[in-house]
C-alpha cells in the first residue's frame, strides 16, 4: 500500500511518492528533525515476510552507507517503523540518465564526463571490495549543475576484504553470494559473465559501464534484443557495433575495451578506465577550446595548405607519388612550396603540442587564500574560514602536492594581492581564490583557479547548494580542485581527497565554528572552541574530527592561559579521553596520531612509541607543518638536532609564515647553544608577529643564557602582559624589582629574585618543581637543584623531558646524578 502525503515514518513525514521498483516504493520525504528534503526507499509490506528481500534490502543499505564518495548517493539511515524497512537517502533534484539519453541532449564530452564520474564512484566502492553490478542509466542520477550521482546499491555485492576480487565466490561468503547460476541485474547491462550466471568481480561494473557510455554516445543499447533471451544471446555472443568513426580515435578504443567479453582483455581495475577516461576528457576540453577560439580546424588547414602548394590532383596518387612527381616537373617551385608546407604543418604542431602540453602540466604547489565572506556578515566568517581550511587538509592529503599550510595563507586574509605577489612570497605556482554568499538557507561558492606566473585563471567554477549540503559540497570542491591541479590519485587518494567525517550538516558547522575559535588563541576562544566541539559531537557521536579538536583546544590551553597544575593535569584527562575516542572511530586522523605522539613523550616518557606516532602523523598527512614542528622538538629532547633543524625547517618550507614554526627555530637555535642566532630568530619572529607572548617569553630566555639580563627583564614585562597573567602596572612593579635585583646583586641577584618569585608560584600551584630546580642551577646550588628535579621526577612533571636541552643544566651534566636521572626517565645518554 502506498504512504498518503503528511503520513509519518519516526522522524520523517511522507510528501509525495517518487518512484517505484522491484526492490521499494521511493517517496519525497521531510526530516524533521533536521529540517532537509530526504528520499525514503521503503519496502513493500508483502515483501516484509520475505526474507531473501529483506536480506538483499539491508544490504543494500550496509553497501552504500559503508562509502563515502561525492559520485555515490548519500546514506542517512536504516530504520523500521511498524515492521516497515525504510532507507533514508539525500535528496538529489535532477533528473536520471535515462531520461538525458531519451532527450538525446548529451554531447561527447558531457557523456564523457558522466562516465569518469561513475567510474570515480565505483573506485571508491571497490576499493572497499563492494560490487554494484546494477550499473544502468536508471541508477544513475544527474543534478542540474552536471553532477552524477550512482544510486541502489541494492544488488551490490560485498566483498571479503581479506581476499583478492578475483575469488569473489567462496563458501566462506554465501550471506552474500547469489545462488549458483542465478542470474541478477537488468539484462541489457550484464557483463557475459553476470548472464551466465558465473562468479564476478569489479569488471562486471566495468563492462555494464561501458554499455552505459556506448548508450550515451550512440542513443542505443548494443545488446538489445526482441526478448530476454536474445539480449542474453547478444551480449555473450553478439560484438557491439563500433562508434561512428568521426568520434575520437582514443574514446573509441576505451570503449573497445570495456566491451571485451574475455574478462583478461577488459580493463582489469576500474581505476585504470578512470584514467582514460579523464585523459579523454581532457582531450575533448581542449578540442572544445580551440573551436571556441576560432584556431583553425586540423582538415581545414590541411587543405588550405596543399591548395597553395598544388592544382588538380588526382585522388588516387598517394601524397609520396605525388611529391616526388611535383619535384620532377617543377623542383624549383615545388622545393618552396614543399618548405613553405613543412614550415606550416611544423609551426601548427608546435602551436599544438605547446599549448597542449601547458594545458596538462601538473600543478605541484599551491596556496589556497582565505575565502572571501562576500556578504559580509560576521557571524558566518567562521563558514568561509572553515571551508578554506578544509580544503587545505583535503588537499594536504595529496603526497606529491605542496600545499601552503593555513597561517600562511591567512596573513593575506582582507588584502588585495596579486596571484604573482603569493606565488613569488610562498613559492607556488598555483593560487585558488573563493568566495562565499550566504543568502538564508542558500550558499553560493565560487572559485577560481590562477596560475600564479601569469595570472592567468587555469579554471572556475561556482557552486550553489543549500546549508544542509555543506558537508558533500566540501568533498565534490575537494574532489573537483584535485583533478583540475592534475594530480593522478589512487583509489585509497582519491577517497582520502573527497572524505568527509560526518553527514550531520549541524555537527559540521559546530565543528567549523570551533576551529574558528581554535585558531583565535586567546584564552576565551579556547575554551569556547571547547564548547563548539563538544556541541558537535553531541550532535554526531561518530564524528571523529570533531574529538580530535577536542583533544587539541584541551593540548594548547595551558600554553595560552593561567593553570594550575592542579587544573593542568584535570585538563590533560579530559584530553585523553576525547582523544582515545578519535582514535577509536578514526585511526587515520592526523592530528590524533599527533596528539599519541604528545602524549607518549610528554606523559608515558616512551620515547620509541613516540616517535612511532611522530613519523604515522607525518606519513598521513606530509603537508602537517605543526607535525613536524612537534617532532622537530622531540628530536631535540633526544639530543639528535641535525635532524631537529632538518624537520623545522620542513616546516617552516610548509608553513613558511607561521609563528609557531619560525618561534621554534629560534628554540632549535637554543637547545643547540647557538643563542645569538636564536635572538636573532626571535627577532624575526617578532617582526612577523609582535603581539605573540611565547616569543618574547623564548627571547628572554635566550638573553639569560647570555648574561643580558636588562634585556631579558624587558622582553618578560611584555610576555605577562600579553599573556593578561598582569596588569600593566603591576608587570612594570616587577620588571622594577628585577631590574633593582640585578643592580645590586648582579646576576647572583637576578636569579635569587627569580627563585623567590618562583617558589612563590609552586605554592599558589602555578610553578613546577622543575622550574624551581632551574633557578637553583642558576645560582649553582647542586644539591637543591637535584633534589628539586627528583620532586620533578616523582610527580612525572612534562618538562623533565626537556632536561637535556634546558642550558641551565648544563653545569649539572657532569655530575653521575644527572646521568642517573637521564637514564631514569629514558632519554639517550
Amino acid at each position: 500500500m502506498d504512504f498518503q502525503e503528511n503520513t509519518k515514518l519516526g522522524r520523517y513525514e511522507i510528501r509525495k511518492k517518487i518512484g517505484a521498483g522491484g526492490m521499494g516504493e521511493v517517496y519525497l520525504a521531510t526530516d524533521n528533525q533536521l529540517e532537509r528534503n530526504i528520499a525514503l526507499k521503503v519496502l513493500p509490506a508483502e515483501f516484509c515476510c520475505d526474507a531473501e528481500r529483506v536480506r538483499r534490502f539491508k544490504q543494500e543499505a550496509r553497501a552504500a552507507s559503508a562509502l563515502n564518495h561525492p559520485n555515490i548517493i548519500t546514506i542517512h539511515e536504516i530504520g523500521e517503523v511498524e515492521d516497515r524497512l525504510f532507507i533514508a537517502t539525500e535528496f538529489i533534484e535532477g533528473e536520471t540518465l535515462r531520461e538525458k539519453i531519451r532527450k538525446n541532449d548529451l554531447s561527447v564530452y558531457e557523456s564523457v564526463r558522466i562516465a569518469e564520474q561513475i567510474a570515480a564512484g565505483l573506485s571508491v566502492a571497490h576499493q572497499d571490495h563492494i560490487i554494484h553490478r546494477d550499473i544502468k542509466p536508471e541508477n544513475i542520477m544527474i543534478r542540474s549543475d552536471g553532477y552524477a550521482k550512482i544510486l541502489d546499491f541494492g544488488l551490490a555485492k560485498l566483498v571479503d576484504k581479506t581476499t583478492e576480487m578475483l575469488d569473489a565466490e567462496a563458501e566462506t561468503r554465501a550471506q552474500v553470494n547469489t545462488r549458483p547460476g542465478m542470474v541478477m541485474g537488468s539484462v541489457s547491462y550484464m557483463s557475459p559473465e553476470q548472464a551466465r550466471g558465473r562468479k564476478i568481480d569489479g569488471r562486471t561494473d566495468i563492462w555494464s559501464l561501458g554499455v552505459v557510455l556506448y548508450e550515451m554516445l550512440t542513443g542505443k543499447n548494443p545488446f538489445v534484443g526482441e526478448t530476454v533471451s536474445d539480449s542474453l544471446a547478444a551480449l555473450i555472443h553478439v560484438e557491439p557495433k563500433p562508434l561512428d568513426v568521426n568520434r575520437p580515435v582514443d574514446l573509441q578504443r576505451i570503449v573497445r575495451k570495456t566491451l571485451q567479453k574475455d574478462t583478461d582483455k577488459r580493463y582489469q581495475t576500474v581505476k585504470d578506465l578512470l584514467i582514460d577516461l579523464e585523459d579523454a576528457a581532457e582531450e575533448l576540453k581542449f578540442q572544445n577550446k580551440l573551436e571556441r577560439t576560432g584556431a583553425p580546424n586540423r582538415e581545414e588547414t590541411k587543405t588550405q595548405i596543399l591548395n597553395a602548394t598544388t592544382t588538380d590532383v588526382a585522388h588516387t596518387t598517394s601524397s609520396a607519388e605525388y611529391v616526388a612527381s611535383e619535384i620532377k616537373r617543377h623542383k624549383s617551385a615545388s622545393m618552396v612550396g614543399l618548405a613553405i608546407l613543412l614550415l606550416a604543418i611544423s609551426g601548427l604542431g608546435y602551436w599544438f603540442f605547446a599549448n597542449r602540453s601547458a594545458s596538462i602540466s601538473q600543478i605541484e604547489s599551491i596556496a589556497v587564500m582565505p575565502f572571501v565572506n562576500e556578504g559580509g556578515n560576521a557571524d558566518v566568517e567562521y563558514l568561509s574560514d572553515g571551508m578554506t581550511e578544509t580544503l587545505i587538509n583535503s588537499l594536504s592529503q595529496l603526497p606529491k602536492l605542496s600545499v601552503k599550510a593555513r597561517s600562511s595563507v591567512f596573513r593575506y586574509k582582507g588584502k588585495d594581492v596579486s596571484p604573482q605577489t603569493v606565488g613569488n612570497e610562498l613559492t607556488v605556482q598555483a593560487v585558488l581564490n573563493g568566495r562565499v554568499v550566504q543568502r538564508g538557507d542558500n550558499l553560493t561558492l565560487s572559485l577560481e583557479l590562477v596560475d600564479a606566473r601569469t595570472g592567468n585563471q587555469i579554471w572556475g567554477e561556482q557552486y550553489n547548494r543549500k546549508q544542509t549540503d555543506l558537508v558533500a559540497l566540501q568533498s565534490e570542491i575537494a574532489r573537483d580542485v584535485s583533478q583540475k591541479l592534475r594530480t593522478r590519485l589512487s583509489g585509497a587518494e582519491e577517497q582520502q581527497v573527497a572524505k568527509t567525517y560526518t553527514a550531520n550538516p549541524e555537527a559540521y558547522q559546530l565543528y567549523l565554528q570551533g576551529l574558528y575559535h581554535w585558531h583565535k588563541r586567546t584564552p576565551e576562544d579556547i575554551r569556547k572552541s571547547i564548547a563548539l566541539f563538544r556541541q558537535a559531537t553531541e550532535k554526531d557521536s561518530s564524528y571523529a574530527q570533531a574529538y580530535a579538536g577536542l583533544a587539541l583546544a584541551y593540548s594548547i590551553l595551558p600554553f595560552n592561559s593561567t593553570m594550575t597544575q592542579q587544573q593542568i593535569k584535570e585538563n590533560r584527562i579530559k584530553e585523553r579521553a576525547a582523544l582515545s575516542k578519535a582514535q577509536e572511530l578514526d585511526d587515520s586522523l592526523p592530528e590524533v596520531h599527533l596528539e599519541l605522539a604528545a602524549f607518549k613523550e610528554a606523559n608515558d616518557w616512551d620515547f620509541a612509541a613516540a616517535e612511532a606516532e611522530y613519523k604515522r602523523a607525518i606519513e598521513l598527512n606530509p603537508n602537517y607543518a605543526t607535525a613536524r614542528q612537534w617532532y622537530s622538538e622531540f628530536l631535540s629532547f633526544m639530543g639528535r638536532h641535525e635532524e631537529a633543524f632538518a624537520q623545522i625547517n620542513k616546516a617552516h618550507e610548509i608553513d613558511p609564515f607561521s609563528r609557531a614554526v619560525n618561534a621554534n627555530i629560534g628554540l632549535r637555535f637554543y637547545e643547540a647553544r647557538r643563542f645569538d642566532e636564536a635572538i636573532a630568530q626571535y627577532k624575526k619572529g617578532i617582526e612577523m608577529e609582535p603581539n605573540y607572548p611565547i616569543v618574547h617569553a623564548f627571547l628572554a630566555g635566550a638573553y639569560e643564557a647570555k648574561g643580558m639580563y636588562q634585556e631579558a627583564i624587558a622582553e618578560r614585562r611584555i610576555a605577562g602582559i600579553l599573556l593578561e597573567e598582569e596588569s600593566a602596572e603591576s608587570s612594570e612593579r616587577k620588571a622594577a624589582a628585577f631590574t633593582q635585583a640585578l643592580k645590586t646583586g648582579g646576576a647572583q641577584g637576578y636569579w635569587r629574585k627569580h627563585l623567590e618569585l618562583s617558589l612563590k608560584e609552586y605554592e599558589q600551584g602555578y610553578e613546577t618543581a622543575f622550574g624551581i630546580a632551574v633557578n637553583y642551577a642558576r645560582l649553582g646550588d647542586r644539591d637543591l637543584a637535584f633534589e628539586w628535579l627528583e620532586k620533578s621526577f616523582a610527580t612525572h612533571e612534562e618538562g623533565l623531558v626537556s632536561i637535556k636541552t634546558e642550558s641551565a643544566f648544563d653545569a649539572l651534566s657532569p655530575d653521575p646524578r644527572f646521568s642517573d636521572l637521564v637514564r631514569r626517565i629514558g632519554l639517550p645518554q
